[in-house]
């Protein structure tokens, strides 16, 4: 429990720090013989912040919650 509610609180630090993510993609557009051609596109994924918070809060309820069932 205690390791769940750390892993919870860095992600959704992480979250409201970067706010989001970007990958690239390679898609092939043709290929004719042993030539090829290729296109990256970039694509980006937002988290919003109350995905980050929401995180932030499940991860110390979780802190709590486990220091609490050892008492």
């Amino acid at each position: 429990m205690k390791s769940l509610g750390i892993i919870l609180i860095v992600i959704g630090v992480l979250a409201l720090a970067y706010q989001g993510f970007t990958y690239t993609q390679t898609k092939q557009v043709a290929k004719i013989g042993s030539l090829e051609i290729n296109n990256q596109e970039q694509h980006t994924v937002w988290v919003p912040p109350v995905v980050g918070g929401a995180c932030v809060v499940a991860g110390a309820a979780s802190l709590a919650l486990g220091r609490r069932s050892k008492f």
